[in-house]
């Protein structure tokens, strides 16, 4: 059964609570202004944008200890042919020392900044285009409202975020940006300090892929990617990968988009998963990914083949048990088997709830105070 209600429930018990969303707010709002604002900085710098699993809607409440964690992207005017990886990193040293002095490390291709409420990854590009400015500048960009916030979201200079729709012009530019082509835009180009070397990167790619997605899967599929990862993270800590953006690109390459319910999302990218790696698994492979935008980059480059062949064993079995609780038609059964496959989250079912609801929905409660005479109650 997809069990509608249960996995609503899910679904909020294993999303960032509010308050945890407040502190990410607060802590790359903080980054942001006191870059814009620092003297040192704000001559070399173009704008700044989020990404990450925070933007795309994909991401999954921290377990134990562990902070929530986001990801801006600091457009600068620094020419790779004048500045070497670590030259231009080395130039935001003095402002990481004077806001968050013993709390920044250097990573070999962001800076991560470890507060006591949350985590921040700071990634610097180079010079775009000229061509590119315009875009990188724009409120569509600049606006910090997530996928589900957001979920028509388009890359268009006419795009305004929630918090500007108050005015008098918003239906105007909004009707513009929704009726005209998206901005084709290009990979942006991030310091590999270690191998010293610019490498390309397309967090926007990223983004409008996945909202494509999610709208050609009914706003299922980031639900999907989250239920997957929690399933991860609550029932496999080793291997650690594939995690994060790769796992994520794995289950984009595997979702199909006719799914009706989080559930048969699920079930089937497990399934497809299981299917279209098992001969690769044979011979001691693993999958190539092209990164969306960067077809050249894989994102399972840096995925060990062992680790990648206990991760199969374990989607193996994972989608054999969300097969049998998708399957099966009573209601306490599914709801065991859902509780088996993604942990004590998932709603403990009735003990007493036996027995087909017809629709395979299971229990859905209702959204409003009945109406005499609707039939509800007939």
């Amino acid at each position: 059964m997809i069990l509608e209600a249960d996995f609503a429930s899910f679904l909020q018990d294993i999303r960032p609570t509010k308050a945890m969303r407040d502190d990410l707010k607060t802590g790359h709002q903080t980054l942001r202004d006191r870059l814009n604002a620092d003297e040192g900085l704000k001559k070399c710098l173009v704008s700044d944008f989020l990404q990450g699993s925070y933007k795309r809607s994909t991401a999954i409440r921290p377990k134990g200890d562990r902070r929530s964690d986001v990801d801006i992207i600091v457009v600068t005017k620094l020419s790779e042919q004048e500045y070497t990886p670590a030259k231009a990193m080395d130039i935001f040293t003095p402002f990481l020392d004077k806001h968050y002095k013993g709390k920044w490390r250097q990573q070999g291709r962001s800076f991560g900044i470890e507060l006591s409420y949350v985590e921040l990854d700071l990634v610097l590009t180079s010079a775009p285009s000229e061509a590119e400015m315009g875009i990188l500048r724009s409120e569509a960009l600049s606006a910090d409202d997530s996928l589900e916030d957001d979920p028509e979201w388009r890359l268009h200079r006419s795009w305004l975020g929630l918090s500007s729709r108050y005015r008098s012009d918003a239906r105007t530019l909004i009707a513009e940006a929704k009726n005209e082509p998206e901005w084709k835009s290009q990979p942006l180009r991030i310091p590999d300090r270690d191998a010293n070397k610019w490498e390309s990167t397309h967090p926007l790619a990223q983004i409008t892929w996945t909202r494509d997605k999610n709208n050609r899967t009914g706003k299922h599929f980031v639900n999907v990617v989250k239920a997957i990862k929690w399933w991860r993270v609550e029932k496999h800590e080793e291997p650690k990968h594939p995690k994060g953006f790769p796992l994520e690109r794995l289950i984009g390459e595997c979702c199909p988009d006719d799914i009706e319910s989080v559930a048969e999302g699920v079930v089937k990218t497990l399934e497809k998963i299981v299917s279209e790696y098992k001969l690769t698994v044979l011979v001691g492979g693993k999958p190539t990914l092209p990164d969306y935008g960067v077809p050249t980059h894989d994102v399972f480059k840096r995925i060990a083949v062992d680790d990648f062949k206990k991760f199969y064993d374990q989607v193996k079995d994972g989608a054999a048990l969300a097969r049998r609780a998708y399957d099966s038609q009573d209601r306490t059964e599914s709801g065991n088997l859902w509780r088996e496959l993604f942990g004590s989250k998932f709603p403990k079912p009735p003990e007493n709830g036996g027995g087909s609801s017809g629709s395979g929905r299971g229990y859905t409660p209702p959204t409003g105070p009945a109406t005499p005479g609707s039939g509800r109650f007939a």
